[in-house]
């Protein structure tokens, strides 16, 4: 599996996430599953933090209503729910055991580390069919328009 997002989204994305630094931020991915293998992500919804059980430096919540609202407007832009984008600040980009109890087998996974406020490196996972662990698809910068995760 592979999925293409512009510079510009991921400019957008680091923005984002640095604004709720030195909280974790997220948000949705969407776009179009053509024919081929490739994702091409066009649109993000960028969500608050709605974690209320202690610290948000670390964990964040996306409800149900974020989920059903984000396929409404997919849906209503004849896009798909692709997947979700977060940090993790001060930390690395790969997948906590959290993550991988809350993701699901078929979205990709961008996570952002975030550190003193500034976006360090992106990474892109995808979760297993049977939950067991995430499997990383690579980033590669084509061009200054588009960002290539194979």
């Amino acid at each position: 599996m592979s999925c293409i997002i512009s510079h510009q989204l991921i400019k957008e994305i680091e923005r984002h996430l640095e604004l709720v630094y030195p909280e974790e931020g997220a948000g949705f991915l969407l776009g179009k599953l053509p024919k081929s293998t490739s994702r091409i992500i066009t649109k993000l919804i960028l969500l608050e933090n709605n974690w209320d059980e202690g610290p948000r430096t670390n964990r964040f919540l996306i409800t149900p209503q974020d989920v059903l609202a984000a396929e409404d407007q997919a849906d209503a832009l004849g896009l798909s729910l692709l997947g979700v984008f977060h940090s993790h600040p001060d930390s690395i980009n790969i997948p906590s055991e959290f993550d991988r109890n809350w993701a699901l087998p078929w979205f990709s996974y961008l996570i952002s580390s975030i550190h003193n406020g500034k976006t360090a490196s992106h990474r892109l996972w995808q979760l297993s069919d049977d939950r067991s662990q995430f499997h990383e698809q690579k980033l590669l910068q084509e061009n200054s328009n588009l960002i290539i995760a194979e």
